[in-house]
Formats: C-alpha cells, structure tokens, sequence
C-alpha cells in the first residue's frame, strides 16, 4: 500500500485557483444544505457571495482520457437507492502504477475508479474530483494514522462530530436506524470515509464491491455512494456542474477549492 501525503500545491499555483474558483462558484442565498449533504460536518461559509456563474471549472483530470481506466463490461446505475452493484473491472496494473504516482492507498484508487466508471447514465465525473472528496473527508479513510484495509474499510470507524447544533454545527437527531452507523442514540454524525449523513446514506447508499451490503464505512461502498449523490446535479464536464456538485456536498467555497486543488494535484502527478 502506498503512502498517503497531502497533494502538493505551489501557492501562487493555488491563488490563481483560489481567483478563478471564486469568480465561477457562489452559495445561493436561502439555500440550507446542512443535513442534506453527503458531508453536513463542515461549518457553512457567507451563504450570500456572487450567483454560480456558466463559466466551465472542471479540473483537468475529469477530461483526460489519460486517467481514464480500461474496464470490462461496465453497466451503469441509474437508482438512487439501488443496492446492487453493477459489473465492472479497473485493470489492476493501471490501478497499481496510478495508485503509486498518486501516493493514494491502492483500494482507494481502486474504489474511485470503479465509482467513476459506475455513475449514472449521462454523468462524467472522472475519479480525481472521488480522490479531492476522499482526501479532504478522511484522508483517503487514513485520518488519525489509521490504516485502510485492502477490503476498503479503515482499521477503526472514522466519525464526524455530533450533529447537536452547537457552533455552527446543525442539530440532526438521531433514529434507531442511524444510530446503528455510529452508536450514539441522541444525536447523528457524519460517518466513513466520505462522511455520510446516514439520513443522506439512506438515499444514495450502493454496494460498491459487490459483496451484497451497502455500508458507509467501506469506501467501495461510500465512494459509488457519493458519485451517485454528486451526479444529481447532472453531467460534471457541463459548464458549472462540476463546482455545483461539490458545492452540493458541502456548502462552502473553501471546501470546492479545496476538493478542485486536491483533484488537479492529483492529475498532476499521473499525467
């Protein structure tokens, strides 16, 4: 398994993302997606900066062909809340050699992929802008120095903190249902390596290996789980999509450039 590092990016590099980022990507005003996000563990940003502008913010690898792994007969999900994973093969080799530049943890790479290639019907998300989401939420499911197994589930659960409405945090109570993700009875919290709401798991949920259950804890699962929550906000290579849809888990302006410069950072290093 390879060593996981942060992406590494030239500061005038990230100014100039930063500037194009800000120009492209807003919060609407009125829009509350805390609880509703595949995240909902991040504090809001000023929810009434400039209106989401058409201009095209996609980071480079969403459009290479270059990153794009073979693949035998892959069929794509189209339901929101189907369980069963569809079939499809990243070729271990390019999965290897990518994982190895990427400094990413083999069954990530291999998690993203697969999810890439998996979306719905009609929606490109390439598996840097899975990679930029999977580093910020949980370090690739290695945050705290834990470790991620080859089955893709870390060596201990990775929690977000309790949704108890305290600074800036939303109050989301907890169910029977969601507290069997994260054990506490009073309050949710984000779970796994994409940091699912299990309100919002509960929706996009996907068995991602195949091995018939759909669990967020296992980033096979969380990460096809999150393509599907992400492509509801339609083809990520149209105009704004891309910012929209990363907007969409996380309702902050850092965390889109965040993701954007960790996705660029790693096309950069497996071009």
């Amino acid at each position: 398994m390879t060593s996981t590092r942060q992406p590494d990016v030239v500061g005038l590099r990230r100014c100039s993302i930063r500037v194009k980022l800000l120009h492209a990507v807003g919060l609407m005003a009125g829009v509350v997606l805390l609880g509703a996000t595949g995240s909902g563990v991040q504090p809001a940003s000023n929810p009434h900066g400039p209106a989401i502008s058409d201009q095209k913010i996609v980071p480079r690898g969403q459009m290479s062909p270059t990153v794009v792994p073979k693949t035998t007969r892959a069929t794509r999900g189209t339901s929101r809340s189907d369980n069963k994973a569809p079939s499809a093969a990243v070729d271990p080799a390019w999965a290897r050699r990518t994982a190895r530049a990427a400094a990413i943890p083999l069954p990530a790479l291999t998690a993203y992929a697969r999810a890439s290639m998996l979306a719905p019907r009609g929606c490109r998300i390439g598996w840097t802008t899975l990679a930029g989401v999977g580093w910020i939420e949980s370090q690739h499911g290695t945050l705290g120095g834990r470790r991620l197994r080859r089955d893709g589930q870390s060596s201990s659960p990775i929690l977000g903190p309790a949704l108890d409405g305290s600074g800036e945090f939303a109050a989301i109570g907890a169910t029977r249902a969601s507290a069997r993700w994260h054990g506490n009875r009073t309050w949710d919290r984000a779970v796994g390596p994409m940091q699912f709401i299990p309100s919002t798991w509960r929706t996009w949920q996907a068995d991602g290996d195949g091995d018939g259950s759909a669990d967020p804890n296992d980033l096979d699962d969380a990460a096809l789980a999150a393509a599907r929550y992400l492509c509801q906000s339609g083809d990520l290579m149209v105009g704004d999509t891309w910012a929209r849809a990363i907007l969409s888990y996380n309702n902050s302006t850092d965390y889109v450039l965040d993701v954007y410069t960790a996705a660029d950072a790693y096309d950069d290093r497996t071009r």
